[in-house]
């Protein structure tokens, strides 16, 4: 719209003289509204409906029919203008808007061209340019669904962890944070599960890395089947590391370690065996009111876990009476 205001002004206006008051006028007024929307589309986007994405298209077609039609002008040069919404939509918006901006373009284009030319050269005309803007819109809807899905595949590259396939720290982090603002909000206690393989180093020392990467997979694995829920997630924060954020309490947190370790036991193919875990738990809110008390607390509980033998899973203890009256008061 930027582009179209001052671009009919000079076409329609300074371009061609001999024109009525009324007609220049008018013309002057649409460049105006034109410019002005525009600039608000491009500097105040916020200001903008959310319905107007959509109707932007639609009204353009109009626009276009309406000058075409007013000013006699079929020419292939008048017909171009058209290209503007169907590139839009099929860069933009869905294949039923492209779809019907396509049609509406045909039907202005038609209602131009068959008023202006004839039934004989309007008809050519007419299937030309619609096969011609039925080819870019095509073409422009398909380069934009293979950037789609390569912006996909690096989204999930940039938040997963290469080895395990699992989140990695960025994700998870996200992931906490929201987690922590649903608990907060809605009264629902998460809770946070964080373990490492047990000698893990012995390991990979024994038997080598290769071996090692495949016990991190089978640990993967064994916690993907307890985050059972859209928004639970696993994640690895790095060397044996792992935590899983479940939303659920203390209750549902101990049963799921539980089916971690049960599934591991299972888990065949390693020349080491089965890897061993470590589990520490911690439950907002019964044992911290922040995502990094939460880690905090985790993160002790399975440093108790570890150091009463490994192989054992530990929950965080209450925060004191102390600590709750510095929260409050904080």
């Amino acid at each position: 719209m930027l582009a179209a205001g001052p671009l009919n002004m000079v076409t329609g206006v300074l371009l061609v003289p001999q024109t009525s008051l009324v007609s220049t006028l008018g013309f002057t007024g649409l460049c105006a509204a034109l410019t002005a929307i525009g600039a608000i589309c491009r500097w105040w986007p916020e200001r903008v409906p959310r319905s107007f994405w959509l109707v932007a298209p639609f009204f353009a077609v109009v626009v276009i029919t309406g000058l075409n039609v007013s000013t006699h002008d079929a020419s292939t040069g008048a017909q171009l203008f058209y290209l503007w919404p169907v590139i839009y939509s099929a860069s933009f918006l869905s294949r039923t808007v492209i779809t019907a901006t396509l049609v509406m373009v045909s039907a202005g284009d038609a209602a131009v061209v068959f008023g202006v030319l004839g039934a004989t050269r309007g008809s050519t005309d007419w299937v030309s340019l619609t096969v011609a803007f039925s080819l870019i819109a095509v073409v422009v809807a398909t380069l934009r669904a293979r950037n789609d899905r390569l912006r996909q595949v690096l989204e999930t590259q940039a938040l997963a962890d290469p080895l395990t396939g699992v989140a990695n720290r960025r994700s998870f982090d996200e992931k906490l944070a929201r987690g922590v603002a649903w608990s907060t909000a809605t009264g629902r206690p998460i809770a946070l599960l964080t373990l490492d393989v047990d000698h893990f180093k012995q390991i990979n020392d024994t038997w080598g890395h290769a071996v090692g990467d495949q016990a991190l997979q089978q640990v993967a694995n064994a916690l993907r089947r307890v985050a059972r829920r859209e928004d639970d997630i696993v994640a690895r924060l790095g060397g044996d590391e792992f935590v899983v954020l479940l939303r659920t309490d203390r209750t549902g947190a101990r049963r799921a370690a539980d089916e971690i370790r049960a599934g591991l036991a299972a888990a065949d193919g390693l020349p080491a065996g089965p890897p061993g875990v470590s589990i520490g738990i911690a439950v907002l809110p019964d044992h911290a009111g922040t995502a990094g008390e939460l880690l905090t607390a985790s993160d002790t509980a399975l440093y108790a876990a570890k150091s009463g033998g490994r192989g054992r899973t530990a929950t965080a203890d209450p925060p004191t009476r102390a600590a709750r009256l510095g929260q409050a008061v904080a």
